[in-house]
């Protein structure tokens, strides 16, 4: 069975070049506009090993909607993918349940490689 990743994300083309290159990585990828489709898709879909979120988002931004998501899974790894890179904005998203910082753009093979490191813990 592929592992499923919920990729969330408001631009179309980095949603896009995110699910490429997790297809290419062999998984499985569920998208999501904003941080409350975020929620809703993670809610429809029960056996998400990892969600991708951007923090910087309409109607529900990234920090949001982990926090969000925590109520009700803790155990889920959470990444953010965002240009946000100060560590005050990367500390909100600590605190808020995020387990990983990647700032776009990203270099597809470290983005894999930074995917299953964190599938692997």
């Amino acid at each position: 069975m592929a592992i499923k990743i919920l990729a969330v994300d408001d631009s179309d083309t980095m949603r896009e070049m995110v699910k490429e290159t997790l297809e290419i990585g062999g998984y499985e990828v569920v998208l999501a506009v904003d941080g409350l489709d975020g929620v809703k898709k993670f809610n429809e879909n029960s056996n998400l090993s990892l969600v991708i979120a951007d923090i910087n988002m309409p109607n529900m931004n990234g920090i949001e909607m982990i926090k969000e998501i925590r109520k009700s899974n803790t155990e889920v790894p959470i990444l953010t993918l965002t240009t946000e890179s100060e560590d005050q904005m990367k500390q909100r998203g600590k605190d808020a349940g995020a387990d990983g910082w990647i700032v776009k753009p990203f270099r597809p093979p470290q983005f894999l490689d930074i995917i299953k490191q964190i599938l692997e813990m």
